[in-house]
């Protein structure tokens, strides 16, 4: 009877030590919290702040306005809270910490944003604002010697050295997609940690070797000073290595003025350093000494400077298909800018299929800016209605287009330096005559959407002919063939004077020997 009791006492003192217990877990974790969190409330003031925002980015110059103290002043005003999260480039993080919420908005460059998405399998974020393009911040550069041109990686012992998962990966992924290079290896890469290891692969290279190096500024600049050539760089492109700002879908859905209050701001903090003298140039210098990246000399800020391109507000409603024709020449709609690179990644194999589907304006929102507009928004003030096109075109920056090639003399022609040969499908004609078929008129249509890309180079439409026959008939014929290919270019909105069609000399035998090749080239420097 005893041991009976005393279990039963053991038994009770057990469950009165787990009440007492739970209560004491209950008190520590919900009651003290609320209790503390009233005394706080009570003995505390409200925050200046209504929302707090965080930007998910690295240490990238072009990025230099949204870790400036301009743009968190801006922001303070607002009532908005900025939080800067670097993750050293990690994109494919960026884009995790999109979809978890950890961050409401981040900047990526168009083809890590693509890539990151459909490595994780969905795109929990989308473009409200085009930041900058680069404009020959990004180089493939060379020793004298073996490679002097796009071209001369057309070779098996051909490599490039580059960093992976950077913007001049792509830029690499861009020549590749582009320039006829059948003879390069299916994986031609040298891969190295950065810019700064790439150029001393550069230093320790010879002019005997086929390589090419990928770098950034300021390691471009350096890399000259070294004796490189420049084989091509971000300036002759248009449309591929650009910034973007993506904000986090649901808290675009459920706070939409912050979204336009923080677009809003940033476009005015741009608009104020670009209308200072050196503007740029001096944030740009001040960046590098906090930003975790290599601070800069004076002289290597401005080079850098001027290889990117930061997209004033007129340049965004371009960008967004938000202006008419008469205001909206030369700025290339972010539609088509998704599209061209989607169908690098895919054709270099970064990428097995499109995973947008086809959907490229599915990346972009433009509302933000079409409510800016509309309610004749102007970076210079918090508010101003002008009259004409909303904001008033004369003031808020400069369209970036391009300045049109001039019409070349017989000897500059004869003088172009080829830079390579441009990726085609054979390109067609009815049997002895110089009539495109129709699956060639695609072609042609398509190749006209890559010159538009590619604004400062110069092109040889050069028609072929067959050794065997009449040799002159046979140039005669690859003549017309070639000024019929400019023909179809030219009606594509291409400028006559940037194409020239010639024949080359007959050699050859079969269809290879009658067909249409377009060589890229530029004036000497």
């Amino acid at each position: 009877m005893e041991e009976k009791k005393s279990k039963s006492v053991l038994a009770a003192a057990a469950i009165w030590i787990f009440i007492i217990a739970m209560l004491a877990v209950g008190y520590r974790y919900l009651v003290h919290p609320y209790v503390a969190g009233r005394i706080e409330d009570q003995t505390g003031s409200e925050s200046q702040y209504r929302h707090k925002v965080a930007i998910a980015l690295d240490s990238f110059s072009g990025y230099a306005v949204l870790r400036s103290e301009l743009f968190k002043r801006e922001l303070k005003s607002e009532g908005i809270k900025l939080l800067l999260v670097d993750d050293g480039a990690d994109y494919t993080a960026r884009v995790r910490s999109l979809r978890k919420g950890k961050i409401q908005l981040a900047a990526f460059t168009i083809d890590s944003l693509v890539a990151s998405g459909a490595k994780i399998g969905e795109f929990p974020g989308t473009v409200v604002l085009v930041i900058d393009e680069t404009r020959g911040a990004d180089a493939i550069v060379a020793r004298e010697g073996a490679v002097k041109s796009i071209r001369d990686l057309d070779h098996a012992d051909a490599r490039i050295v580059l960093t992976p998962n950077s913007p001049s990966e792509f830029l690499a992924r861009t020549v590749l997609a582009h320039f006829s290079l059948p003879n390069l290896p299916d994986d031609p890469y040298v891969r190295a940690d950065g810019a700064a290891e790439v150029y001393r692969k550069f230093q320790v290279s010879t002019s005997s070797e086929r390589r090419a190096f990928v770098l950034w500024e300021p390691y471009v600049s350096m890399a000259v000073d070294d004796g490189a050539r420049v084989l091509l760089d971000s300036s002759k492109l248009k449309g591929y290595i650009v910034d973007v700002l993506v904000v986090q879908r649901k808290f675009l859905l459920d706070n939409p003025k912050v979204v336009k209050s923080l677009v809003a701001a940033y476009l005015r903090s741009a608009y104020s350093v670009e209308q200072q003298k050196d503007g740029m140039v001096d944030l740009v210098l001040a960046d590098s000494r906090k930003s975790g990246s290599e601070p800069l000399e004076a002289r290597q800020a401005r080079r850098l400077v001027e290889g990117i391109r930061w997209k004033s507000t007129l340049e965004n409603y371009g960008h967004f298909g938000l202006l008419g024709p008469a205001h909206g020449g030369g700025a290339q709609h972010l539609e088509d800018m998704v599209g061209n690179i989607t169908t690098v990644l895919v054709k270099t194999g970064a990428l097995d299929s499109d995973p947008l589907g086809g959907k490229a304006s599915s990346l972009f929102y433009d509302g933000i800016l079409r409510e800016l507009k509309s309610s004749g928004f102007h970076p210079a003030k918090k508010l101003a209605v002008i009259e004409g096109v909303g904001p008033g075109v004369g003031d808020l920056g400069k369209i970036g287009g391009e300045t049109r090639l001039a019409k070349l003399s017989e000897e500059q022609w004869a003088s172009l330096v080829p830079v390579g040969e441009l990726q085609t499908k054979p390109i067609a004609f009815a049997r002895g005559t110089a009539r495109i078929n129709i699956q060639s008129e695609r072609e042609l249509a398509r190749l006209a959407g890559l010159l538009k890309s590619l604004p400062h180079y110069y092109l040889q439409v050069i028609g072929h002919a067959r050794a065997e026959g009449d040799p002159v008939a046979n140039r005669e014929l690859a003549r017309k063939r070639a000024a019929s290919a400019r023909q179809v270019l030219i009606d594509q909105g291409l400028s006559p004077d940037r194409i020239r069609a010639r024949a080359s000399k007959p050699s050859g035998s079969g269809g290879s020997a009658q067909s249409v090749s377009f060589v890229v080239g530029q004036l000497p420097f």
